[in-house]
């Protein structure tokens, strides 16, 4: 089967194809990091525009680097949510037209879901059950998959997402936009010794595995108006603040729901001190870890490609009344 994927959510406008489900015949994506960077982060007007004006060659492009046309697709998918309402509505309105005038099966994609089946686009894709964290801009989830579509949230954060709190705390720094990339680098300059931040915990049976980033943040904002250490260290300082959170309650959480694979997804997922302190901690606990390359990390439509297909194989479809919001299985 191939899929067309296209993906719209913020401020990438992505599409990909993807056959059977597993294998990438293309994936591109356009970027508006230069027109948003000059705000310090998203403006979601422009954004929409920018989907507007860059969608159709997006879509060409992907169709003409697969070798295909769009008479060759079997389905197109599309994320449905969440996201910025005006950038979804122009991929969902895309797609639908799309789908309506070839006569294509159509369906919805949840965007965490399609983050997830980004790790079915590797060599090696995980066998259910196994539990992925979702960590990104907007989320910082823990869903146990037990199978295609059937998913149940372990965890979730009470605030601030992680990828969140790395932005903003970029910008208290005084790093460019998108600042989560910006702090790594700054961070790995840094002695993360040399500051004392408190690790994000929450205590309690209700919401074991939950996150929190908002009281790290203001402890960086504090530690700043203090100036008695670089920026470097507390870049530093930060980064593994939120790493030891993130690979602590996943691992806590794996153990506890007995899954014995990890699987990361979403934009964080791209961090290289996350993805080598959550490989070598689930290898002293001897539970297989998950990665998808970092181009798979970021939104893109290969994952909604991929994500649509298991989907369609599951039976689940949408019809031309499919809106931009998010859906099951995740809600909101």
């Amino acid at each position: 089967m191939l899929v067309l994927g296209i993906e719209t959510s913020c401020d990438d406008t992505s599409a990909g194809v993807v056959k059977d489900g597993r294998t990438v015949l293309s994936n591109l994506l356009a970027s508006q990091v230069d027109v948003h960077s000059k705000y310090g982060g998203v403006v979601p007007e422009i954004a929409s525009r920018k989907h507007l004006e860059a969608s159709v060659p997006v879509i060409d492009e992907a169709l003409m680097r697969a070798g295909i046309s769009l008479q060759d697709v079997d389905a197109i998918s599309v994320t449905m949510g969440p996201g910025l309402l005006g950038a979804l509505l122009v991929g969902v309105c895309m797609a639908k037209a799309l789908a309506f005038a070839g006569g294509k099966r159509l369906v919805g994609i949840h965007h965490l879901e399609g983050h997830i089946y980004a790790n079915f686009l590797t060599d090696e894709p995980p066998a259910f059950p196994f539990l992925a964290l979702v960590v990104s801009g907007g989320h910082t989830d823990l869903i146990k998959v037990t199978g295609h579509g059937e998913y149940e949230v372990v965890g979730v954060t009470r605030d601030d997402a992680a990828g969140e709190a790395f932005d903003k705390v970029a910008r208290a720094l005084g790093l460019g936009y998108p600042g989560g990339p910006e702090l790594e680098k700054l961070a790995a300059r840094g002695d993360a010794a040399s500051v004392r931040f408190p690790k994000p915990r929450l205590d309690g049976s209700g919401g074991r595995f939950d996150f929190s980033f908002s009281g790290l943040k203001t402890a960086v904002l504090r530690k700043l108006a203090v100036g008695d250490c670089s920026k470097e260290d507390i870049a530093a300082a930060f980064q593994r603040a939120v790493v030891s959170s993130l690979v602590e309650t996943t691992l806590e959480a794996a153990e506890a729901t007995r899954t014995g694979r990890v699987a990361l997804a979403g934009g964080v997922a791209a961090n290289s001190a996350l993805r080598a302190c959550m490989e070598e901690a689930c290898r002293e606990r001897g539970i297989s870890l998950f990665v998808p390359p970092k181009s798979l990390c970021t939104d893109n439509g290969a994952m909604v490609a991929a994500g649509g297909h298991y989907a369609l194989l599951s039976g689940r479809s949408s019809g031309l009344e499919l809106n931009a919001v998010a859906d099951l299985p995740f809600g909101p």
